[in-house]
């Protein structure tokens, strides 16, 4: 008579949260300070969509923060309109404000590099 083998299920996966975008640096990069005392690098990134037939908006602006210094000193010195790829992390950031509790979705950028200068910068 044969024996049944259990069968084993499928190894999970891990959590990922990574995201990699590659689009243009909407405008100027600003400092922050936040009332923790901690500095941030704030900007946005705008990314084309992929043409189609539900394409409604033809690109995302997407808010980015940078922590690190040397992620910070490298995204200072981008131009509108620069090529630039980020790696990072989704994050949901919680803060107070004067009307209240708020929070905010943004990509934490752990890597940044420019791709290309804006000819118009």
């Amino acid at each position: 008579m044969a024996t049944k083998t259990k069968t084993e299920p499928a190894p999970v996966e891990a959590a990922v949260n990574e995201v990699r975008l590659v689009g243009r640096l909407a405008a100027p990069a600003e400092i922050r300070e936040l009332p923790s005392g901690d500095v941030l690098l704030s900007f946005r990134v705008v990314v084309d969509r992929p043409a189609g037939p539900q394409r409604r908006q033809p690109v995302d602006a997407l808010e980015c923060v940078a922590w690190n210094g040397r992620v910070r000193r490298s995204v200072q010195s981008w131009r509108r309109g620069d090529l630039v790829e980020l790696s990072g992390a989704v994050r949901r950031r919680f803060f107070r404000t004067a009307a209240g509790p708020a929070s905010r979705v943004e990509i934490e950028v752990s890597g940044a590099r420019l791709l290309r200068r804006s000819t118009s910068g």
